[in-house]
């Protein structure tokens, strides 16, 4: 089994100076030495002895390679900063340590309930997943009842757009010529609403007034989605242009299974193809299933050619002696959404034999990429596919990305705006207080 992914945030957290553990901060000393930077304590930048002293050390890189992994020895270990405490107050400390081990048992039992909670509800979702897969194939036709629902729906949102494009235009107008009444400008709207329907009424995009159900539904709402359009190409759209549902299931331990269902293709002979996600059954610290590893199936390829994972390259070999030319086949592997069905797996890194073996780091950013790929068809698609079909779910997340954006921005500036302030009380003859120095930043499916 793989080792459980932690986020890059948690790492960092578990670095943390606390009065149990060495600050890793400490390992930056080296990179500061090497680039010539001081140390950010104001007596050491006070001080010419000091700095003279750590420019010869610069000087001499074993040795601070030796105090480098000095430093790096430290990282972690007790400060011995609670065993100095007052025996009353280390007393006090142990026993909220008790209290603790009481709330991360809860923390265990709300994980628990939250998991039973989502398989409850699962169940309420399947009569509705079932009659939207019926209405995307073809085999049942929506009630006028639903159909005049969801026109209602459409109409609403239609509304508050352009509610809130008269807001944005009426601020722009605070800053621009006026350009007409709101009459003509809702005529002028409507005018070139009513052109663009014209235009669409041209234009064939090759669905056919008696096409059954929606075509192309899953991967139209796939492609929408980023994080999957990334990894779909060309050549995978004609074959999940047969892909009719998407399932989820729950494991009877913590996990989940991915189904996706294709009607008879020209690529593979599977009716159905899974991807399942096994999770720990203990709680991380902070209370959440730690994941475990993943297992994808066999995809059953009519055809080399067929494989939309592997390209057949046609090649010229000369022969030394006699100087005729042959041509040789040598299957190479190219990117695909199919190898989602091949996940990688901690043995990668088992096999010497192997020549597209990852190194620690790269399997981990792909065990971690992985992961999230499934969260996301998980917690994204397969709940809300109508939203990522028609695009609109892509405004809900432009949203989200727009309002965290604002506060890291916010948050640099800040940061900006100090540095520029520690620069102005420099001056030119570079007596004033020096700038802290800024740290570095610092199972498996086969195909055949």
């Amino acid at each position: 089994m793989s080792e459980p992914i932690r986020s890059k945030r948690l790492n960092d957290l578990a670095g943390a100076p606390t009065p149990q553990n060495t600050p890793s901060s400490v390992t930056t000393f080296g990179a500061s030495v090497r680039g010539g930077q001081a140390p950010s304590v104001a007596t050491i930048a006070e001080e010419p002895d000091a700095r003279a002293a750590l420019a010869n050390l610069a000087k001499n890189p074993a040795l601070v390679s030796m105090i480098q992994g000095k430093l790096n020895t430290l990282v972690g270990k007790p400060s011995g900063y609670i065993d100095m405490l007052p025996q009353p107050v280390r007393n006090r400390v142990s026993a909220l340590k008790a209290v603790q081990s009481e709330h991360a048992q809860l923390q265990v039992e709300f994980q628990k309930a939250l998991l039973d909670l989502e398989k409850q509800y699962l169940e309420k979702y399947t009569p509705l997943y079932e009659k939207r897969a019926k209405i995307i194939h073809g085999d049942i036709e929506p009630s006028e009842e639903e159909i005049k629902r969801g026109k209602e729906i459409e109409a609403a949102e239609t509304e508050q757009e352009a509610e809130e494009e008269t807001e944005s235009d009426d601020g722009d107008q605070s800053t621009s010529p006026n350009t007409g009444s709101a009459e003509a400008r809702s005529a002028g709207q409507t005018d070139e609403l009513s052109g663009s329907l014209d235009v669409r009424e041209k234009i064939d995009i090759g669905v056919p007034e008696d096409a059954k159900g929606i075509p192309e539904f899953w991967l139209t709402a796939m492609k929408n989605l980023p994080a999957l359009a990334e990894i779909i190409t060309d050549r995978d759209e004609e074959a999940l242009k047969f892909l009719t549902d998407i399932r989820l299931s729950y494991l009877d331990r913590p996990g989940f299974k991915l189904e996706f269902f294709f009607d008879e293709n020209e690529f593979f002979s599977n009716e159905v193809l899974t991807k399942t996600y096994h999770y720990h059954d203990d709680v991380f610290y902070f209370g959440d299933f730690v994941y475990d590893y993943a297992e994808g199936c066999e995809i059953d390829w009519k055809s080399p050619e067929k494989n939309l994972t592997t390209e057949i390259e046609v090649r010229k070999q000369r022969n030394k002696r006699t100087n005729a030319i042959r041509m040789i086949q040598k299957v190479v592997p190219v990117p695909s959404f199919f190898l989602f069905f091949s996940p990688p797996s901690a043995k990668d890194l088992e096999n010497e034999d192997d020549e597209s073996q990852f190194d620690e780091e790269e399997l981990s950013e792909l065990l971690q990429s992985d992961h999230e790929l499934g969260e996301e068809i998980k917690e994204k698609l397969i709940p809300h596919a109508i939203d990522w079909y028609t695009g609109k779910a892509n405004e809900y997340e432009d949203e989200d990305e727009e309002g965290l954006g604002e506060d890291e921005y916010d948050s640099d500036d800040d940061d900006e705006d100090d540095e520029g302030n520690e620069d102005s009380d420099t001056g030119e003859n570079g007596n004033g207080a020096t700038g802290a120095a800024n740290p570095e930043d610092p199972q498996n499916c086969k195909t055949q």
